[in-house]
């Protein structure tokens, strides 16, 4: 039988052949530390008597496979992936008993012990394919059934999954059984069960139907004095309405749970009814209104998949962007919408957006409809074009059909489908009832084509500067040709009192490679022309040169947050494509930063100047603006507000740039508290950041990191000093973080993470030379002897981007096409995109040595 990898045809065969009603499921947590006892019954019917059929259990061991009263022969029936299942009555019912591993990467059922306190903890991640690893089941988001969860667990414990906690019934002194009520129908692949001494805060809330619904936060132990749980319910609750009014359904489960779990390897998880988060989200030291800003857009987003993803599910995965897309759209309307954040299209805006264009431009993007043939197909394909471009061009087919009319067919669509499993054209259908407009042209362009598309004002005047001709040109790359109709804003910004501000705005429809813009003819040219102003299409935009000279000249005087975003945008666009000279933006970006008032956008622009500055400016003035990056931001620092948001911002990137005994002799006065900074507190989080920076200089040492770790021995503190070591620049500290990272399963999937990032950061790339072809002779190892999640952390953070060079390019280019990583696609992918970064870097390295 085939391993882990399921393929399209076969779900579809086996959805074709069986219907799903139930399953029961009890787990024994109180077995041992490494696995636990996993017994399932499943009730489901066959098409076709006498047929066969499998189901999915990835295993420890099966003790008992008995199916319709007849006990199989394990040995013959099961592999430890699959269980066959061969003749097949019309009513079936299954029981398999076995045991199951916990896990320590994220997937599956993971094991985290707390260092403080030394309690275990237990959360599910069964998106996309690992409720296998719990449970028997039918792993496949079509086959919904009920779900009844038995747990036998410590008394002291808390149990969660996605119905109501029941009262646990005593077993002994020590455990008890947690026996819940099954679920809707449901797929399985957003069941949970969260267990553990989580410490618990209620509330409740009353749906529009008036249902009360039982409100509950749950955070470890020794967290549980930083979590914010009133804050979160109120985030909640503003969801809760704004989604029942906007969807017209009321909340379709029982309650609602959020929690917040250790190493977790995304941002939540959509489970229904107990939402699972990254423990990043409690805030035990200070930390940016960006990142702030992005908890509640998270909170929204999840809140929003209890209708699209949960309530209605997607057939097969290739519609899986628009669960996701949905949900990152819907998310930030709420957040713009409903809560303090008012803001938040000018963040997606900068955040979204700039990764949606990132990754539409690397030789590996793909139509956002994505072909999905197997699993390993989905689990490369949770990407930034399945979550930012979709949301984006959903953004863009509101503008074309009207928010209102786009939220009435989303409300229909949930009163047909509830509680089943849909196709893209089952949405379509109800949008072009709503709107009037024809969407099966436009799904054609948008959706089953890959790349973005350029635009550029081309204006001519007359002698007083009346334009006498407006036309916006639309281009594409030669790979990917594709010219799309485009609902945009053009803005009209002129310099008044010393301030950008918009005199004119035109709302109106942009198509094939020229368009006229009729209505503008006439008009006396302003000061700067803005297309795309508010940010409705997806296209990246260029400016006409008096614009773009007032933009420069003004970055700091807009008095639209979004339209400087959108320039700030467009000035990143055309360094990464070599247009410009990265130099010429590291000196923009430090010399108008310090008046951004928008978080993610100044978040966005600092990430950016790491990028350039260690990767696009030529190696020759390197060094140089490295330090010029870290005086200038250690200046900003001094003359930031005392306490502000950009205050830190500025001190967390200054860690990243000290690169002179200068600079490092501040970073080390700035986190002894011999320097301080009024305002600023060097809590336990930035405190490693500044540590981090020491050791990549060089100015601290093993010694010190352990040191550190003994006086913050806690989960954040574990992956500080994990990643820390990693940093520590010699060959020795390299080949000992080399070898723990890749020979042996001794980290979790955090601590890998973490300790891979830290292993390529470096001031001197040559600390990674004698790593480049043990990388890419034990890829196909390191791909083949992980889970997916590890694999990929490993991969992606550990390909030596740093020395990015003709030489890096002409080897990758010789193992991309090696016959053993054509065989992994997702592999390949991965080494795919590496390449394209480094091939983009050395076209702006050479355009950096023009100037």
């Amino acid at each position: 039988m085939p391993g882990e990898n399921l393929t399209r045809k076969e779900a579809q065969e086996r959805a074709s052949l069986i219907k799903v009603s139930s399953y029961e499921i009890h787990l024994d947590l109180t077995s041992d530390d490494s696995n636990y006892g996993s017994t399932t019954k499943v009730k489901f019917s066959a098409s076709k008597t006498g047929s066969s059929t499998f189901i999915d259990a990835i295993t420890h061991s099966v003790q008992k496979v008995v199916l319709n009263g007849r006990e199989l022969d394990v040995r013959q029936v099961s592999d430890g992936v699959r269980i066959q299942l061969d003749d097949l009555a019309a009513e079936n019912e299954l029981l398999v008993e076995a045991t199951a591993n916990y896990m320590n990467t994220g997937e599956g059922l993971h094991r985290f012990v707390d260092p403080v306190d030394g309690e275990v903890y237990l959360y599910t991640q069964f998106e996309v394919p690992d409720s296998r690893r719990v449970f028997a089941v039918f792993e496949q988001p079509d086959l919904k059934a009920n779900f009844q969860f038995n747990v036998t667990a410590p008394s002291y414990w808390k149990v969660v999954s996605n119905q109501t906690t029941p009262t646990p019934v005593a077993i002994d002194d020590k455990k008890s059984l947690w026996k819940f009520e099954p679920t809707p129908i449901i797929s399985s692949y957003i069941t949970a069960l969260i267990a553990g001494p989580y410490v618990e805060t209620r509330s409740q809330l009353t749906s529009s139907n008036g249902r009360i619904i039982p409100l509950g936060v749950f955070s470890r132990a020794s967290l549980s004095q930083y979590m914010d749980a009133e804050y979160i319910f109120e985030k909640t609750r503003q969801g809760f309405e704004f989604f029942e009014k906007a969807f017209d359904y009321p909340y379709p489960f029982e309650k609602y749970d959020q929690l917040f779990v250790p190493e977790f390897n995304a941002g939540a998880m959509e489970n229904a009814g107990a939402v699972t988060f990254t423990e990043s989200y409690v805030f035990r030291s200070k930390v940016t209104d960006a990142i702030r800003e992005r908890r509640v857009v998270t909170i929204l987003h999840e809140l929003a998949h209890m209708w699209f993803g949960d309530l209605v599910t997607m057939k097969w995965w290739n519609d899986l962007w628009l669960n996701e897309s949905f949900a990152e759209y819907a998310s930030t309307l709420a957040t713009a919408e409903a809560t303090e954040w008012h803001g938040a299209w000018t963040t997606f805006t900068a955040l979204e957006k700039s990764w949606a264009y990132r990754q539409d431009q690397l030789p590996s993007t793909h139509p956002i409809v994505a072909e999905i043939n197997d699993l390993e197909d989905v689990q490369v394909n949770f990407d930034g074009i399945t979550y930012a471009k979709g949301a984006s061009v959903l953004k863009q087919l509101v503008a074309w059909v009207g928010q209102e009319e786009f939220l009435s067919g989303v409300a229909n669509y949930f009163k047909k489908h509830a509680y089943q499993n849909t196709q893209l054209n089952d949405l379509l259908v109800e949008l072009e009832a709503t709107s009037g407009r024809e969407l099966r042209s436009w799904s054609k362009l948008w959706l089953e084509t890959a790349g973005v598309n350029t635009l550029r004002p081309r204006i001519a005047t007359d002698e007083l500067g009346v334009i006498t001709e407006f036309l916006v040109e639309q281009t594409a790359i030669e790979e990917h040709p594709t010219l799309r109709p485009h609902r945009m804003a053009i803005g009209f910004y002129n310099l008044v009192d010393e301030t950008l501000k918009r005199v004119h705005r035109l709302e109106t429809d942009i198509d094939g490679e020229i368009t006229k813009i009729s209505e503008l003819v006439g008009q006396h040219l302003p000061d700067l022309v803005l297309l795309n102003d508010d940010d409705l299409a997806y296209a990246k935009i260029r400016l006409d040169e008096k614009s773009w000279a007032t933009a420069l000249d003004n970055l700091s005087n807009f008095e639209d947050s979004l339209a400087r975003t959108l320039i700030w945008g467009a000035a990143w666009d055309a360094t990464r494509d070599a247009e410009v000279c990265p130099r010429d933006f590291v000196r923009l970006v430090l010399s108008n930063i310090a008046t951004e008032t928008e978080s993610t956008t100044m978040l966005t622009l600092l990430r950016q100047l790491v990028t350039a500055a260690y990767q696009f400016v030529a190696p020759v003035h390197r060094d140089q603006i490295i330090s010029e990056v870290g005086s200038g931001l250690l200046r900003l620092a001094e003359n930031a507000q005392p306490g502000s948001d950009a205050q830190l911002q500025f001190i967390k990137f200054f860690a990243l740039f000290a690169n002179t005994q200068d600079l490092l002799d501040e970073l080390s006065a700035i986190r002894n508290g011999i320097k301080k900074l009024a305002g600023l507190t060097i809590d336990a989080d930035l405190g490693w950041e500044l540590l981090s920076g020491l050791v990549v200089g060089g100015r601290a040492d093993a010694e010190q990191i352990e040191a550190a770790l003994k006086a913050d021995n806690t989960s954040n503190g574990q992956k500080a000093a994990a990643g820390a070591r990693a940093m520590l620049p010699t060959q020795t500290d390299k080949a000992v973080a080399w070898k723990t990272l890749t020979e042996t399963h001794d980290l979790s999937n955090i601590l890998v993470d973490a300790a891979s990032l830290g292993f390529v950061r470096v001031l001197n790339p040559e600390l990674l030379e004698p790593f480049v072809d043990k990388y890419f002779e034990n890829s196909v190892r390191i791909w083949n002897s992980n889970t997916f999640k590890i694999a990929e952390y490993l991969i992606e953070n550990l390909y030596p981007l740093p020395l990015a060079s003709d030489s890096l390019a002409e080897k990758t280019r010789e193992w991309i096409d090696h016959p053993e990583i054509a065989e992994i696609p997702a592999l390949r992918r991965i080494l795919v995109e590496s390449l394209s970064s480094v091939e983009r870097a050395l076209r702006a390295q050479q355009r950096d040595l023009q100037n």
